[in-house]
């Protein structure tokens, strides 16, 4: 029987590779680089059949420093539990891979001392450019992080902190929102919202709501949401009623809410969602919803960075993004 020795393998370095070709350590740096050219063919050959048989891997990351590039870049994210969170990423992600980047992500989880412990990581990491979203709570090291390394915001801006900022037009997915209910028949209208807490995203979509709807109830997250869901649908009205969740957590706490305290409302009441999530087809007849177009979001800022990796100096871009109305059944034709 064949036994796996519980040792690691020592590491083929790139002297073990010099001394297995015959050759100085200066000669394999040179084939491993980009001065390969120096070397002479038969040179070049036996460091190659050196490489095959030891199993060398050069260390990437210290060829990166020694140039001054690592090819990395850094994503600070505020929540990676979140669906949308994790959208935006894939789409950094992909964007980074076509261009030859790596991409390190460091999760906040809406923690302030966790924010300052991975703007200091990132910075250890020595990435050469970085994507934020986040609260901003420590914008001292922000900015000082901005002053060594291009910076890119998403969804969310940062006061006090210009830079590019790559995100949805919260105005307007409001204004479509707010407009197919309307078209639909549903006279009385209530957002949901995560609290505010100082998101510029939140606020934006909440302002946005009030101005095209004044006096419509904002509803927030936490202990209370039951009572105010309560609330809402016991008020006398003459036209149907309806809810606007601002974002997939709101439409998830919404949705439980309602099916575990008021499970007959979801038969009368209308419902229309921001984000576009898996499970909105499976409730309600399937949730409307206005759909972000997170992929090409993630794309963007990744892009506007590599701009920014170039030598751009133009002044500071706002890209807005609009999003798409996806009709299902849970917003239908109302009869007066």
């Amino acid at each position: 029987m064949t036994s796996l020795s519980s040792s690691p393998r020592a590491r083929v370095t790139m002297l073990d590779v010099a001394r297995h070709a015959g050759v100085s350590k200066a000669s394999v740096s040179r084939f491993i680089g980009d001065d390969k050219a120096l070397l002479s063919d038969a040179i070049a050959l036996r460091i190659e059949q050196a490489i095959a048989v030891l199993g060398y891997r050069p260390n990437q990351m210290a060829r990166g420093l020694k140039r001054g590039r690592t090819r990395l870049i850094g994503m600070l994210v505020a929540d990676i539990r979140n669906p949308y969170s994790i959208a935006v990423m894939h789409g950094v992600e992909t964007a980074c891979r076509r261009h030859g980047y790596s991409l390190v992500v460091c999760n906040t989880d809406r923690d302030p001392e966790q924010e300052s412990l991975q703007l200091q990581a990132l910075r250890s990491y020595n990435v050469e450019g970085l994507i934020v979203n986040t609260l901003g709570r420590h914008l001292d090291a922000l900015r000082e992080l901005q002053r060594e390394l291009p910076m890119v915001l998403v969804d969310r801006k940062v006061e006090q902190l210009p830079g590019d900022l790559v995100g949805l037009d919260n105005a307007d997915a409001v204004r479509q929102a707010v407009e197919h209910l309307q078209q639909r028949g549903y006279r009385q209208l209530a957002l949901v919202s995560e609290p505010r807490d100082f998101t510029s995203s939140r606020i934006e979509r909440i302002e946005a709501f009030t101005r095209l709807v004044p006096g419509a109830p904002v509803l927030e997250l936490g202990d209370d949401l039951v009572i105010a869901l309560g609330r809402f649908l016991a008020q006398p009205t003459a036209g149907a009623k309806a809810l606007f969740c601002a974002n997939g957590m709101a439409a998830l706490a919404c949705t439980l809410a309602l099916r575990k305290h008021y499970p007959d409302a979801l038969n009368t009441l209308g419902l229309i969602a921001l984000d576009d999530l898996d499970w909105y087809p499976l409730v309600a007849g399937g949730i409307t919803a206005l759909a972000q177009p997170t992929h090409d979001i993630g794309a963007r800022a990744f892009e506007c960075l590599l701009e920014r990796l170039r030598g751009s100096t133009a002044p500071v871009q706002t890209h807005d993004f609009a999003a798409q109305l996806i009709v299902r059944g849970s917003t239908p034709v109302q009869t007066a």
